[in-house]
């Protein structure tokens, strides 16, 4: 991630529908997150540039003028083009009618992917908003009007892509995301994985490489680091307690993989988390501080 900014918000006022975060990024070569899950929903806006989505092993190919839909607790992975990495902004929100107002808009239940004629002028709502990062009653309702201001864009100019699926999910690779995305806390190794599978650990390596793009082993570590990540900026568990919750028995073996994939300490990593920009858990850093 380089050039980058974001707002988180913590204090929420209303409970309908809520602003989460948002933000705006131009992504380095190959720069990618996940795969992870997240708690809220969360819509990308392509402004400039390439890049792949990867959810439910469906694969999306996706370019300037288009966006993508990530839901609540469904697992995903997204990444930037090699030689024309995107650029693109960020919408985080929630609330109990969220998801009907996504559906208003077509998106949601399958429908993933859109495109999207006025995304510069999202981009301008998007740095806008940004500037009210303080907690104000005032700066309140002006983010609940910026998401709705927001949506009444994507309502006029979306346009909902109903069959970019571009892969089919392997029943057996479906079955080993889900029993790591449901196990990854209790020390799994991938012969377990492949045990519950029911297939050779040979058979599943070369499944699960044609279908994901990486080994068994790899898309374990990537899950359980990118958890601990989340844990480390949302809680205030102790580097041991995230170890242990993320299925590494030793805090040292832990703690020199999280360094090896987000380029530093975990205790480091949470001590810079408020001034980091990007969304993306380990990546750059910002100026907005959260609220």
């Amino acid at each position: 991630m380089e050039d980058s900014c974001e707002l988180y918000t913590k204090n929420r006022k209303f409970s309908d529908f809520y602003l989460c975060f948002c933000g705006y990024a131009r992504c380095a070569s190959l720069h990618s997150f996940g795969p992870a899950v997240r708690p809220n929903y969360l819509i990308h806006v392509i402004l400039k540039g390439r890049g792949r989505y990867r959810v439910r092993g469906n694969v999306y190919d996706l370019s300037a003028g288009e966006g993508f839909l990530i839901e609540p607790e469904v697992q995903t992975f997204y990444q930037a083009d090699a030689e024309d990495p995107w650029t693109y902004l960020w919408l985080g929100f929630g609330g109990s009618r969220a998801g009907e107002y996504l559906a208003d808009l077509g998106l949601g239940g399958g429908r993933r992917t859109f495109r999207c004629r006025h995304s510069e002028k999202l981009k301008s709502m998007v740095l806008d908003i940004m500037e009210h990062n303080t907690y104000t009653v005032e700066n309140e309702f002006l983010r609940e009007s910026f998401l709705y201001s927001f949506f009444a864009v994507l309502a006029a100019e979306l346009e909902v892509d109903i069959s970019g699926s571009k892969g089919s999910e392997n029943i057996y690779v479906g079955k080993a995301i889900e029993y790591i995305q449901n196990n990854y806390s209790y020390g799994i190794r991938v012969q377990d994985i492949a045990d519950y599978v029911g297939v050779s650990r040979g058979y599943l390596h070369t499944l699960f490489t044609g279908e994901v793009g990486m080994a068994p082993q790899d898309y374990l570590i990537r899950y359980r680091i990118t958890r601990a990540a989340e844990l480390l900026t949302t809680t205030d568990l102790p580097v041991e307690g995230i170890a242990q919750s993320c299925g590494y028995v030793d805090p040292l073996v832990f703690s020199k993989q999280f360094k090896n994939r987000m380029g530093t300490p975990p205790s480091v990593y949470r001590r810079e988390a408020p001034d980091r920009r990007s969304t993306d858990p380990g990546i750059g850093k910002g100026q907005a501080e959260p609220l």
